[in-house]
């Protein structure tokens, strides 16, 4: 037997769906949403339609975008001869956020983990490497996450890339291991970038 209308245990429901909400968080969210005027329920909604209907991956690096080439891919300002390979997007806004790096990206879109049928041909692996027929690198950082799938994917970049001509490093200091990247924060991004490392041989 519910105790919630049926429209609310639907909300809550989708809720409890997203990363990280719980049952509870679930029900807190949809009594905010019940409680809130009806125009912040419809200014949340169109968010949401229009984050679905236009943003896309940047053809470049794969970053977010609401055109084809991403802000940071079109800026002059950044420093084209660095390279920093993240996981996800929300990896570029956590190293954005911490304002020490000043490169470019590329974006994975996820880590290998061979228990869940995750190769490097479901990876942009692919496009990384046509990136380095293309582009000159003086240096390229591999900041995967610290988790048993992030050390897999840098160990394999590591091993693709070793011909590539640059310096390859790895984000190390001030992360700890098991951990994912976007949850550090911006003093413990700054030390793990000043402290990066060339693989061990």
């Amino acid at each position: 037997m519910s105790y919630f209308p049926v429209s609310m245990k639907e909300l809550c429901d989708e809720f409890s769906k997203m990363p990280g909400i719980g049952p509870k968080t679930a029900q807190r969210l949809a009594f905010y949403i019940l409680k809130s005027a009806k125009s912040d329920a419809a200014r949340l909604s169109q968010a949401i339609l229009k984050v679905k209907e236009s943003v896309k991956f940047c053809k470049v690096c794969n970053n977010l975008s609401d055109e084809e080439i991403c802000d940071i891919c079109k800026s002059a300002a950044r420093d084209r001869t660095i390279l920093c390979i993240v996981e996800e997007p929300n990896d570029i806004m956590t190293i954005e956020r911490a304002g020490n790096y000043n490169g470019i990206y590329h974006v994975l879109l996820g880590s290998l983990s061979p228990l869940d049928g995750i190769g490097p041909s479901d990876l942009k692996i692919k496009e990384l490497m046509e990136r380095m027929k293309k582009e000159k690198f003086k240096e390229i950082i591999i900041a995967t996450d610290f988790n048993t799938e992030g050390e897999a994917t840098a160990l394999y970049l590591f091993k693709v890339l070793k011909s590539s001509g640059g310096k390859l490093t790895r984000v190390a200091y001030g992360i700890p291991v098991g951990s994912d990247l976007e949850y550090a924060d911006q003093a413990t991004i700054i030390k793990a970038f000043e402290g990066r490392r060339e693989p061990s041989k």
